[in-house]
């Protein structure tokens, strides 16, 4: 069904508006046998009774006010209007497990009372204020995180998301470089700015808008990539592509760990030491984009760039960092660091008070309640039932041993 859809669509539609149609109510249904949903586990918690918009109404009002490229699950979408831990719920008090984690963002919990505790609190206090003016949380968040840096990444910025860090390290590697050109991979995601769309290597997010002075390598994918798992061979192919594709010079070359919009594909063991020698050779600088895979996701190591054995130059994170919270961060060298000085550098929401709080609280939480060793355990389950799986079907179906928890 879906793949005679695509090809109807895709004589008429771009592929946006395909992923569109297969995820929204104008596909048409598959009829599937009835079964009886699995029994939800006990769960204490207890929904407050809902009496705002239902969700027709907010369906109906959000395709008049909203921007039309906004997309939805099912073909009735849900009208979430609480969470709790790893539970949302409907208008109707229905419980869902939320296995998606608000796209990634979600890393202690719906409404995690040590984190609702710290924003709460910290906005009865003061809930704006700017770094032109001195405030503890920024100072105490920005020192919690450099701690769980290696080398020498001690100094961070702060934003408002994944696209805003990247951009902002996109700037800082030019600027200490003194080149322009930018390495990236295909089949990464990177942001939806004019400028991280350039970065990006999937054209279903990309309008057709010039990129700037960006050249994507091959994907080093270990399970459909062209060299399988050999990364010298995709190495050499950065190399190449730096040599004959550019002045010989670049800026920099970025890459997420483990490509998360791309399908959760892991890089070829050992590719990131090789080409981040070549790229620094080029006088590049290495940008590591930990936004989907930080923070002990991988439940081997606190940040996906560990698993490759490096230390970059700089590192991007956001989504797990705020728990929901609207913020990301930029963390480098001091050296690195010290390009924005030349002009004015300033962000008006980025490391705010509130921000601030809740992400040092995050810190704390992952911390006190082991989640990257849950994050092991839960995904060593994972990895087992699935190859219990793979067993028993002649497809390779998995592969991987980190899996996004």
């Amino acid at each position: 069904m879906a793949a005679s859809l695509l090809r109807a669509a895709g004589r008429r539609r771009c592929p946006a508006e395909v992923l569109r149609r297969l995820v929204s109510s104008e596909a048409a249904p598959e009829r599937a046998p009835s079964r009886t949903p699995p029994e939800m586990p006990p769960f204490d918690h207890q929904p407050r009774p809902y009496a705002g918009m239902g969700g027709a109404e907010i369906f109906e009002k959000r395709k008049a006010v909203l921007g039309p490229s906004l997309f939805h699950y099912y073909q009735k979408p849900l009208n979430i209007v609480e969470g709790k831990m790893q539970y949302l719920y409907d208008e109707h008090g229905k419980r869902y497990l939320d296995c998606f984690g608000g796209i990634v963002t979600v890393s202690c919990g719906h409404c995690h009372p040590d984190i609702v505790s710290a924003v709460v609190e910290q906005t009865k206090l003061l809930q704006h204020t700017t770094t032109i003016y001195l405030h503890h949380a920024i100072v105490e968040f920005a020192e919690a995180l450099t701690s769980k840096m290696p080398g020498n990444l001690k100094v961070a910025y702060f934003v408002n998301s994944g696209t805003e860090a990247n951009e902002l390290a996109m700037l800082m590697a030019r600027l200490y470089s003194g080149n322009l050109s930018m390495v990236a991979l295909r089949n990464a995601y990177h942001g939806g700015s004019a400028g991280t769309i350039g970065l990006t290597g999937l054209q279903t997010w990309k309008y057709p808008i010039p990129q700037g002075e960006i050249h994507h390598v091959m994907n080093p994918d270990p399970y459909r990539g062209t060299f399988g798992s050999d990364a010298a061979a995709y190495a050499k192919e950065v190399e190449e592509h730096i040599t004959y594709g550019s002045s010989g010079r670049v800026a920099g070359f970025i890459a997420e760990t483990f490509q998360g919009v791309g399908g959760a594909v892991e890089l070829a063991p050992g590719y990131l030491k090789l080409a981040y020698d070549i790229v620094r050779k080029a006088g590049g600088v290495c940008i590591a984009d930990e936004v989907q895979s930080g923070f002990g996701r991988t439940g081997s190591h606190y940040w996906g760039f560990q698993t490759q054995g490096v230390i970059p130059d700089i590192v991007t994170m956001a989504k797990g960092i705020g728990n929901g919270l609207p913020l990301g961060a930029v963390v480098t060298t001091p050296e690195i660091a010290s390009v924005l000085s030349q002009k004015i550098q300033f962000n008006t929401f980025g490391g705010n008070p509130v921000c601030s709080a809740g992400g040092l609280a995050v810190l704390k939480v992952l911390d006190k309640e082991k989640r990257q060793a849950h994050c092991a355990d839960v995904g060593a389950h994972l990895v087992e039932r699935l190859k219990s799986l793979q067993e028993k079907h002649e497809s390779k179906i998995f592969k991987s041993p980190f899996l996004f928890i």
